[in-house]
């Protein structure tokens, strides 16, 4: 899967620097994966889950070191690209707010 972008990690660990290796984790083991389906990245993240957001797109959520931190991504299947479209604690996730801004 190509990663647009890795900027948006970087900037959460700049601020979280404990999330700094989970994160680093998540993107080489996403980086190698050719996923043609949410079944088969359940294999791998059996805890994601997909979630509707305001725009009525589907984002794909992914519970990251333990249930700390949340990352939300658009998942392309068809083109192998994953959009990363935020980052954030999990406090942060459950106020909701961000499924406005998408």
């Amino acid at each position: 899967m190509r990663i647009i972008s890795k900027s948006r990690l970087k900037s959460f660990w700049e601020d979280h620097g404990q999330a700094e290796w989970i994160l680093q984790e998540w993107y080489s083991i996403v980086g190698k994966a050719k996923w043609k389906s949410f079944d088969e990245l359940r294999k791998i993240y059996p805890s994601a889950d997909q979630v509707s957001v305001k725009s009525g797109k589907t984002t794909t959520v992914f519970n990251i070191g333990g249930n700390k931190y949340r990352l939300i991504a658009a998942v392309h299947y068809n083109k192998q690209t994953v959009y990363i479209l935020d980052v954030m604690t999990h406090a942060e996730y459950d106020k909701n707010a961000w499924k406005n801004k998408f």
